[in-house]
Order: C-alpha cells, then sequence, then structure tokens
C-alpha cells in the first residue's frame, strides 16, 4: 500500500503543472467555429432590406386605404400618381373658376357661354399649374424642409417675388397668345395688367400661403392651393378677359 502512494505521488510531479489552464484543442475549435461569425450573403441582405421597405411602404400607403369614398380615392390617386392628379384637379379648378366668372360677368350666360374660353383655361391648368405646383411645393420643401415660422415666412417670399410674377407672366402670354394677340399687344397687357394683378395677389396670396405651408403635408400642399386658386382663378380670368 506505501509503495501504490508513493506511485501515484511522483506520477503527479511528472504531470505538467498547466494542464488545467490549456483548454483542449477541440474544445477550442468547437467554441471558435468561423460559421457562427460569418455574415449572411449579399443577396439575402438584399432581400431583407427589400422587405423592411416594402412593409414600410404599405404601412404607409394602408392608412389612405381605409378612408372610405371619395376621400380615400382621392388620396390614394394622390399617392400613386402625384402629378398627374395635382395636373387634373389644377384643371377641373380652372375649368370651375372660368365658369363660375362667366355666370358672373356676362349678362345672360346660357347666351353667351365661351367654351373655348373655359377649355383654354382647363388645358392650363393640366399642362402648365398642376405641374408647376408640383414641382413648386417638393423644391420648398427640399431648400426649406422645417415648417417653423421662419422657414414658411421665406417660403412666402419666395413666392411672391419668384413664382407670381413668373406663373403670372406665363398666364396673360398664354391667354394672349390663344386669343390671337401678336407680341406686340402680349407686351401691352401685360404693362397693362401684369403688376395691378401682383399687388392684389400680395394682399390674397400671403395669408394662404401661410395655411398651406404651415399646417399641410407637401403631398396636400397643391391640393389646398387649388382650393384657393378657384377663388382668385375668377378674378384672374376677368382680368386676362377684359377688353
Amino acid at each position: 500500500m506505501t509503495n501504490a502512494i508513493s506511485n501515484r505521488f511522483f506520477t503527479s510531479l511528472s504531470t505538467p503543472s498547466n494542464r488545467l489552464l490549456v483548454p483542449p484543442l477541440s474544445h477550442f475549435r468547437r467554441c471558435h467555429q468561423p460559421h457562427l461569425h460569418r455574415k449572411p450573403p449579399l443577396h439575402q441582405r438584399a432581400s431583407r432590406s427589400v422587405t423592411r421597405f416594402s412593409s414600410v411602404s404599405s404601412s404607409s400607403s394602408s392608412s389612405y386605404s381605409g378612408k372610405p369614398g371619395f376621400v380615400g380615392w382621392y388620396l390614394r390617386m394622390l399617392e400613386t400618381y402625384p402629378l398627374i392628379t395635382k395636373s387634373v384637379t389644377s384643371s377641373l379648378v380652372f375649368a370651375a373658376s372660368d365658369i363660375t366668372s362667366q355666370m358672373i360677368t356676362l349678362p345672360s350666360f346660357c347666351a353667351s357661354f365661351d367654351l373655348i374660353r373655359t377649355l383654354r383655361l382647363a388645358i392650363y391648368g393640366l399642362l402648365v399649374l398642376g405641374p408647376t405646383q408640383h414641382m413648386w411645393f417638393g423644391f420648398l420643401s427640399k431648400i426649406l424642409p422645417k415648417t417653423d415660422l421662419a422657414s414658411t415666412l421665406k417660403k412666402i417670399l419666395m413666392g411672391q417675388f419668384i413664382l407670381g410674377p413668373i406663373i403670372n407672366t406665363v398666364f396673360f402670354s398664354y391667354n394672349g397668345a390663344f386669343q390671337g394677340e401678336g407680341v406686340t399687344q402680349i407686351i401691352a397687357r401685360l404693362k397693362r395688367d401684369l403688376l395691378p394683378t401682383l399687388l392684389s395677389g400680395a394682399l390674397y396670396w400671403p395669408a394662404c400661403d401661410f395655411v398651406t405651408l404651415r399646417y399641410l403635408p407637401v403631398r396636400l400642399q397643391p391640393l389646398l392651393n387649388s382650393t384657393f386658386t378657384y377663388v382668385w382663378t375668377i378674378f384672374l380670368t376677368y382680368m386676362a378677359n377684359r377688353g
């Protein structure tokens, strides 16, 4: 028995002292398998990104699908086909404004109604004002994305001093050209009507633009602007078609 104890003692001395500090190689390999830290393939990551983007898009458009009737349909069209929807809306507003203007100014509406004039203004709203509104409000939201008071006032001033003179000059020139006027007559019309129109607009549009730019999202701004345009166009068509 004494010999057995002595053999165990000397055997323990011959064993390396750091055997407990060095883990087995197989255990190290199991804990550090490279596949545990490998990134998924590129196509899998791309498909996950597309899935996340689709879910966000569907959730943003689902708010419109829940609205019933004409309002829900119009908002869905505005989201899906923004430029076409805004252009058609502007065309209908211009046509309705001209019909109202003729009803007010003509002595006998049924006998003197000018359908060509109404169609001319509807085409202007479709091809000129609608796309212009779409691009203008998008441009303002990019250069001045905030809706605080200072940013809103800057947008209003840009509308008065940049968009207003340009769009009114285009309107009077378009209307005069389709009425058969030459360059000299169009210039004379601009000298006569442009400045009074801009001064009248300075009294009307700032309040309208403040509500539109301060409180509405960009996609709905042309819609409210077209609503204000209905009243403004009654005055504008009167100015454009007076003798």
